[in-house]
């Protein structure tokens, strides 16, 4: 695998004070399997989906438990440099630069908006081994109250492009590197509730959207929206038994027309 263009999605990992639990939850709707934790890393364990390496589930460490979620990882060929980007252009670093082992280097941001997200420098670990196939990573968006903050700060950290959705009724733009889309932003509306932060929605992909919903909410999660057909698939989003949002959808049902969007880079 080549290295990945900066600012390209390249990973996903979630801190789960029952580890045993997650695994077992996405294992029944994403039909993960799991490698052995590594007690070197926190007991970091990789999930596979169909053998290949897709994402990872951690216990917190001391200090950090709390309300678990996915964190996305942003491709960097210098996590330093890019904690400077991040700095400059409003943003906060919430964990240092840190080389983990011969894998990478990773740290850990907050956006002018609230978002929190990773980058990651690849080293022997390179990222998804997989993406846009059952069980793997296929997409994400930056859900903001603020949209103008995370506007300004992903293009300027990470040099995308961007479009806006021609439509009246949502505010929703796509940041791309070249012609390729790699990440959404969605304003929140009014049917958040406040309690609720600005976060980055992962999407994971499944063979059938509906089978998909109705396994994990029989297994304890919340369905906050959906099903739904869209151009793009249909797709739901869901809160995990341990509060964790993520969506899922299937790529190969689509249904009308592409949006219309406007160049705003």
């Amino acid at each position: 695998m080549a290295v990945q263009p900066e600012g390209t999605p390249c990973w996903a990992d979630a801190m789960f004070s029952d580890v045993e639990g997650a695994k077992s939850f996405y294992g029944d709707v994403l039909g993960w399997t799991f490698g052995e934790a590594s007690s070197e890393y926190g007991n970091y364990t990789q999930a596979y989906a169909d053998g290949k390496a897709v994402a990872a589930v951690v216990p917190p460490m001391p200090g950090q438990e709390g309300q678990s979620a996915w964190c996305l990882y942003l491709a960097s060929p210098d996590v330093h440099a890019t904690a400077q980007k991040i700095t400059v252009n409003g943003g906060e670093v919430l964990m240092k630069p840190m080389q983990v082992g011969d894998f990478g280097s990773m740290l850990i941001a907050r956006d002018p908006s609230g978002v929190v997200f990773g980058v990651w420098q690849a080293g022997v670990h390179e990222g998804f081994e997989a993406k846009a196939v059952p069980g793997a990573y296929c997409w994400a968006e930056i859900f903001t109250r603020r949209p103008e903050k995370s506007d300004a700060f992903f293009p300027a950290v990470f040099g995308y492009g961007a479009k806006q959705l021609d439509d009246g009724a949502i505010d929703f733009r796509l940041f791309d590197l070249g012609e390729e889309p790699v990440l959404g932003r969605m304003k929140m509306t009014d049917e958040f509730p406040p309690e609720v932060p600005p976060y980055l929605n992962v999407y994971f992909t499944v063979a059938d959207c509906d089978a998909a919903v109705a396994k994990a909410t029989e297994r304890g999660a919340i369905l906050r929206f959906g099903p739904m057909g869209s151009p793009f698939g249909r797709f739901a989003a869901l809160s995990d038994p341990q509060g964790a949002p993520f969506s899922v959808i299937d790529i190969r049902t689509t249904e009308g027309a592409m949006p219309e969007t406007i160049d705003v880079s």
